[in-house]
C-alpha cells in the first residue's frame, strides 16, 4: 500500500505558478474512509477558479475533484468498496490533483469494465455536470432548440451529444473553424463562430425569430448579453461557468424585458447529494456513452506534475475537449 504520495499544493491564489508539488505522508484510512490511488485526473476550469481566487478555498488546500483510480486500503465501516475496485470520484472534495489520497468512501463511484481510466478521468465530472444541465435542471424536451456556448469545450461537446439523443435541436457556439468542426462531429445542428457572427441574430433568423427555449452558458460575462437576446419567451438560461469571468451586476427586471425568462446558476452538488445518488448520475452518463450518445474527446494530456502548463493552455483557450493528467 502507497504511504507517501506526491500532491499539489497553493498556498496563494494567483496564476498557474502557484501551483506547487509536495511529498505527503498518507496516514491508514480513517473510518469512512478509503485509500485511492490515482491512474488518471481530469482537468476542470473550475480547478482554475480555485486556483486564481475566484472561488475561494481554505489555504493551503489541494486543487482538483475529478480523478480515476484504484482503491489500495478501506477504513472501518466501509461498505460496497474493496481493496482493487476501479473507482472514481468526482468530488466536491479537492485534492484530486495527487498520486494517492484518502478519501471518503460516499464521494466514490464504480467504473465499469468496458470504460478505461483516461476516460472515466475526462467524463466523471464534465458528464455528471451535463446530465444534471440537461436533465433535471433545465429539463429539455424533445422538439426544443438549444443554444449551446463553447459547444468543442469538455462539457460543450458532451452537452451536444446530449442534446441530440434527447431529441433536442442544438445550435453551438464556438470560437474557431476548428472548434467548429469539433461541435458538427458531435452532433450540433447549427454551429456559429461567435467572431464572424452575431450570435443572438442568427438564432433567431434559424428559430424564426422564437429564440431557443433553453441557453446553456459556460462563458459567463462574455455571452450574458448574447444569452439574454437570444432566449425565448420564457425560456431558460442556464448559467453554469465563468470562463470569461463572472456574471454580476444582473438587474431582475432584465430578465422581463427579454420576455419573462428563467435563469438559474446551478451548483452539481446541490442535484448529487449522496452517493447513491452519484452512481445514479454516473450509470447514466456511461450509459450514453455506450450508446454513442456522447464522445469522450479527450484533447490533449499532460503528466500529472506539469498541471500548471495543463492550467495556461486551458485559460489560454489552446484546447479542445477534455484535458488529462496521467499519472
Amino acid at each position: 500500500m502507497t504511504d507517501t504520495a506526491r500532491a499539489a499544493r497553493i498556498t496563494r491564489t494567483g496564476g498557474p505558478e502557484v501551483i506547487e508539488w509536495i511529498d505527503v505522508d498518507l496516514p491508514p484510512p480513517a473510518a469512512g474512509e478509503v485509500r485511492f490511488r490515482s491512474t488518471a485526473v481530469g482537468l476542470n476550469y473550475i480547478d482554475a477558479y480555485h486556483r486564481s481566487g475566484l472561488y475561494r478555498i481554505e489555504l493551503p488546500g489541494g486543487l482538483g475533484s475529478e480523478a480515476a483510480g484504484i482503491v489500495e486500503a478501506v477504513g472501518e465501516g466501509v461498505e460496497g468498496f474493496h481493496v482493487g475496485d476501479r473507482v472514481g470520484t468526482f468530488g466536491p472534495s479537492r485534492g484530486a490533483y495527487a498520486t494517492a489520497r484518502n478519501v471518503s468512501a460516499a464521494e466514490l463511484v464504480h467504473l465499469p469494465d468496458a470504460v478505461d481510466d483516461r476516460t472515466a478521468a475526462a467524463l466523471l465530472l464534465k458528464g455528471a455536470t451535463v446530465m444534471m444541465l440537461v436533465e433535471p435542471c433545465a429539463k429539455v424536451q424533445p422538439g426544443q432548440t438549444v443554444l449551446v456556448h463553447a459547444a468543442a469545450g469538455g462539457v460543450g461537446h458532451l452537452l451536444v451529444g446530449w442534446l441530440k439523443a434527447i431529441g433536442a435541436t442544438v445550435i453551438g457556439s464556438v470560437g474557431s473553424p476548428e472548434k467548429a468542426a469539433i461541435a458538427r462531429a458531435a452532433g450540433a445542428d447549427h454551429v456559429l463562430n461567435h467572431r464572424d457572427d452575431d450570435v443572438a441574430a442568427r438564432v433567431r433568423a434559424i428559430t424564426d425569430d422564437r429564440g431557443a427555449e433553453v441557453v446553456l452558458d459556460g462563458v459567463g460575462k462574455a455571452t450574458w448579453e448574447v444569452s439574454l437576446k437570444a432566449a425565448a419567451r420564457r425560456g431558460i438560461i442556464v448559467s453554469y461557468g465563468n470562463a470569461s469571468g463572472a456574471v454580476d451586476g444582473v438587474n431582475l427586471g432584465t430578465l422581463s424585458a427579454h420576455g419573462s425568462l428563467y435563469v438559474t446558476r446551478p451548483t452539481l452538488f446541490d442535484y448529487a447529494t449522496s452517493q447513491t445518488e452519484r452512481q445514479a448520475m454516473v450509470d447514466r452518463v456511461f450509459d450514453m456513452l455506450a450508446r454513442g450518445a456522447i464522445r469522450p474527446l479527450i484533447g490533449q494530456t499532460f503528466p500529472l506534475e506539469r498541471a500548471a502548463d495543463a492550467h495556461r493552455a486551458m485559460e489560454a483557450g489552446e484546447t479542445q475537449g477534455s484535458s488529462v493528467l496521467t499519472v
